[in-house]
């Protein structure tokens, strides 16, 4: 075996992820390659000559939420809360995530929120969360459901609330081309979803209607 199918099949061990066999940089750079000639172009003018190894770094960075576990981010909790049980709420959270459908951008808005049961978690680690799960080939549905569904599995809190509004670039730059529009989608769990005024407190601090809510996942 040369020195260049050794480091190719290091590269592949070290690179699963997740239960997947992950292919070497130069296999992805070499389909990004292929790509750019499918579209009409030449990889090797001067150009696009950097744009393989650009493009695969890009990858790296939209995708780094496959590396990381949202479930070991949130196990570091705290007790000493002073008795407080009201709802924390993270409001206006941007995130960048992208359809996989067609590879596409989302970009929007996320809520989260909870109601203690006698621990709470640092608010960086809700934030944290929402970048694994986003930086995923996501559709926002699903990823919404995510979210407040490890919440709930980790903090075992009496309620967790997410909502997520967001616009799809698969809709607004190609298909229907429709921009300027956005999806909005939630998931509630425990009281968020049984108390009714619960719902409407966390509604109202957030700034959104619930006649806005389009989906509750």
């Amino acid at each position: 075996m040369n020195k260049l199918t050794k480091a190719t099949a290091a590269a592949r061990r070290t690179s699963v992820r997740a239960g997947i066999q992950r292919p070497s940089r130069a296999e992805a750079e070499a389909a990004i390659a292929t790509l750019i000639r499918w579209a009409g172009d030449d990889p090797a003018r001067e150009g696009l000559r950097g744009t393989p190894n650009r493009v695969a770094r890009a990858y790296e960075e939209f995708f780094r939420g496959y590396d990381d576990d949202p479930v070991a981010v949130l196990s570091r909790t705290f007790e000493e809360t002073e008795g407080y049980d009201e709802m924390v709420v993270l409001r206006d959270m941007r995130f960048e995530s992208h359809c996989e459908h067609h590879l596409a951008p989302i970009i929007g808005r996320a809520h989260i929120a909870y109601l203690p049961n006698q621990r709470v978690v640092g608010i960086s680690k809700l934030a944290r969360v929402l970048d694994i799960y986003s930086k995923r080939l996501q559709i926002q549905e699903k990823m919404t459901a995510q979210i407040a569904n490890t919440i709930e599995e980790v903090l075992q809190p009496k309620g967790v609330a997410v909502v997520v509004d967001a616009a799809h670039q698969c809709m607004t730059t190609r298909g229907v081309h429709k921009p300027g529009m956005s999806m909005v989608t939630s998931r509630m769990l425990g009281l968020f979803r049984t108390d009714s005024r619960t719902r409407r407190e966390f509604m109202s601090i957030i700034g959104t209607p619930s006649t806005t809510i389009v989906s509750n996942v």
